[in-house]
Formats: C-alpha cells, sequence, structure tokens
C-alpha cells in the first residue's frame, strides 16, 4: 500500500478510468477523485490509497473523510485472495493509517474476498444505496429549460446553486477554482439549469471516464427554493446528453435508497434502477 504525491494523482485517474465498462459494479469513478480535488491537490493525493504488486496498481481507495474508504479494485482482482488480505489488514488496522479507530465505513460494492473478509471480522451491512445507469447509445430527449455550461466566469452561480441544494455544504468559488484545475476536469463540465426567468435552480457535474465507457454524475442537487417543479429531471436529461456528447457509453448516479425522491427522479429521467448495495460499517 501507498500513498501517491500529488505528480501520482493522474496515474490514479487514468487508472480508475481504466476500470469503468458497463456491466461493472459501481465502484470508485475517476469523478469521484474530481469532486474531492475541490480540496486541493495535496488533500486530494493524501486522501488517495494504492495496492500494488510489481507496479501494478489492483486496488485504489478514497478516504473520503475522517471515517469513510470509498474502494475500487481492477477487473479480475475481486477474487486476488492475497490482495485482499493486504487491504483488509490495512483498513483495519489504525496504524497502518488508512481508517481511525472506532465507528468507520468502506465502500466496497465489488463483490469478492476483499469484502467477504471483512463480513468474516464482523463488519456489519450499512444503509442501502440504489446505483442507477442510462444506456447513451441513443440521443437523449430534449430537457425543455436552458442549460448552461459553467465556466471559471459563473463559478459564484454554480456554487450558490450547490450550496441552496444541499445543506451543510462548504462549497466555495475558490473550491469550484480547485476542483477545475485537476485532470479529472478535463472531462467533466459543470451544468446549470435556468428557469423561465433566468433564475439558476438546478446543478450537476459529469464526469467522463473516457470515449465508450461510463460517465459519472457527481453531485446533482435542486435548489431548495425551486423543488417541486421538474427541475431534478431536466438537469438529469441535460447531465445524460452532456455525456453522451462526450463519448461516454452511458451515465451512472448512485443515491441512498431512502431518498426515495432523488431515486424517481433518475427513472424519470430513464435511468434503469439496479439491485440495491449496502457499504460495510464496524461500529467500534
Amino acid at each position: 500500500m501507498s500513498t501517491p504525491a500529488v505528480d501520482g494523482l493522474d496515474e490514479a485517474v487514468r487508472v480508475l478510468g481504466r476500470w469503468q465498462y458497463d456491466g461493472a459494479p459501481m465502484q470508485l469513478h475517476p469523478g469521484d477523485l474530481g469532486w474531492h480535488w475541490r480540496f486541493g491537490a495535496e488533500a486530494t493525493a493524501r486522501a488517495v490509497r494504492t495496492w500494488s504488486r510489481d507496479g501494478r496498481i489492483l486496488a485504489l481507495g478514497l478516504v473520503d473523510g475522517p471515517g469513510l474508504l470509498r474502494v475500487g479494485i481492477a477487473p479480475g482482482a475481486d477474487q486476488d485472495e492475497e490482495l485482499a488480505r493486504r487491504m483488509a489488514a490495512d483498513v483495519t488496522r489504525p496504524e497502518h493509517g488508512v481508517l481511525p479507530q472506532g465507528s468507520v465505513s468502506v465502500e466496497a460494492r465489488c463483490d469478492g474476498v476483499f469484502r467477504e473478509l471483512l463480513l468474516d471480522d464482523g463488519w456489519d451491512l450499512d444503509e442501502p444505496w440504489t446505483p442507477l445507469r442510462r444506456d447513451l447509445a441513443e440521443p437523449v430527449a430534449d430537457c425543455g429549460v436552458r442549460v448552461e455550461a459553467i465556466g471559471p466566469e459563473q463559478a459564484d452561480v454554480r456554487v450558490a446553486v450547490q450550496r441552496a441544494a444541499f445543506d451543510g455544504s462548504t462549497f466555495t468559488r475558490e473550491r469550484w477554482h480547485a476542483m477545475a484545475t485537476g485532470s479529472p476536469y478535463a472531462d467533466a463540465r459543470c451544468l446549470v439549469a435556468y428557469d423561465d426567468h433566468g433564475t439558476a435552480v438546478a446543478t450537476a457535474t459529469v464526469w467522463s471516464a473516457g470515449s465508450g465507457r461510463p460517465g459519472l454524475l457527481e453531485p446533482v442537487g435542486v435548489h431548495r427554493d425551486h423543488r417541486g417543479h421538474g427541475y431534478g429531471r431536466a438537469i438529469t436529461l441535460a447531465a445524460a446528453a452532456a455525456l453522451r456528447q462526450m463519448g461516454s457509453s452511458s451515465a451512472i448516479v448512485c443515491t441512498e435508497s431512502a431518498n426515495i425522491g432523488a431515486v424517481a427522479t433518475y427513472r424519470s429521467a430513464g435511468f434503469h434502477q439496479l439491485p440495491d448495495v449496502r457499504d460495510l460499517r464496524r461500529s467500534t
């Protein structure tokens, strides 16, 4: 296991991109690193863990906050017992510098030996999440509202909608600019939807993993003062259309299963609901 320097982040992004394919378990995506980049390149590098053998990265983790590790595993490596045991040891021992003592979670949505080892070690299933996917082989219907791709000069608009869509959001103009400097953002777009009066009402950021691979919606939000008017469906359609234009084969998103409104919104925008997945939690 290692933690990359800032100049190693681009390789981590490239590796994650190569692991994305239609039909794969929904796990860590280059866009997840891209969204974390709002905290800066150095903070993002400190949050990344890679597990390698003979110079080849086989698994990659993002410490997304003090008590959550989000994991991606290379195709075909999910049954690698040596890798799984090394990962499990690193994750469960605080002195290894991945997760602290106490209540923590691991987002490991790829079935395999690593997940089995944690369950055998007494980890519990956490709350369910719902992944959704939309195929982009066919054109996406017009969303019905004006949607613009946001550049640096409109960053304040993007930030304002984000903060109004998510209670407790810490997004700022400075963090938008930090995110936009990251290598994942070269294959991303921030979108903002406007109502008939020109008011910004919804936003989404879409992240490509390369042509012919699934693209990610993260995050998607509607201004709290403008909910219930179909803007969630509209921005989701616009996001899917943007990813198709960027060459993505499909659009993927994951939301808490308890958020039935979000699930319904994505389904109304043509996303197919996939079986629920659960993170793993250690309570003590």
